[in-house]
């Protein structure tokens, strides 16, 4: 599985319509609207890399009222309830 983190600028007219909008797109596993240097964060999660370019590029980038996209591809994934089932390993 391949986990990217889409930051996406947009116009502000369209940042609520665009969070909507992309919540429907096939690959597209969340949306949240931020505050900061990106105005909609979207967590893209796909089964193989080529199928990110598709997502991003195709599906994502193409809806009116974005002005710019910077994806982050995860290499991996901490949680504190991942940590703490490791090093309970044989704890009982």
């Amino acid at each position: 599985m391949v986990t990217a983190f889409v930051l996406i600028r947009a116009e502000p007219r369209r940042i609520a319509a665009l969070a909507t909008e992309l919540a429907d797109v096939e690959g597209v596993a969340e949306v949240y609207s931020t505050a900061g240097d990106a105005d909609i964060v979207a967590i893209v999660r796909v089964r193989r890399h080529e199928d990110l370019a598709d997502v991003v590029t195709t599906r994502v980038a193409c809806h009116d009222g974005i002005v710019d996209t910077r994806t982050l591809v995860a290499f991996q994934a901490f949680s504190r309830h991942d940590l703490e089932s490791m090093w309970s390993l044989g704890a009982e």
